[in-house]
């Protein structure tokens, strides 16, 4: 039976042990597994989580936020100045 959760990196032949742990920890990264055990490891109150959701939100409405304000410039149009 395959255990499709299987979270790793496959060593390739002739790879330095660094550089899988390297690729292991950047999986990790993206995945988002390790900030959420950085997190888990002491008890958050709801106060503290409310104050993390307002930070990450923030950043999140602050990416968007320049995004959006972007006006695509049309092809073919010559400003006059």
């Amino acid at each position: 039976m395959a255990n499709d959760n299987f979270r790793g990196v496959e060593m390739k032949k002739g790879e330095p042990v660094d550089r899988a742990l390297k690729r292991l920890k950047t999986k990790l990264d993206t995945e988002g597994i390790l900030e959420e055990m950085r997190r888990r490891r002491a008890f958050e109150t709801p106060t503290q989580k409310f104050q993390r959701k307002l930070r990450t939100a923030s950043k999140r409405n602050k990416v968007r936020w320049q995004y959006s304000s972007r006006t695509p410039e049309k092809e073919g149009e010559t400003s006059e100045d």
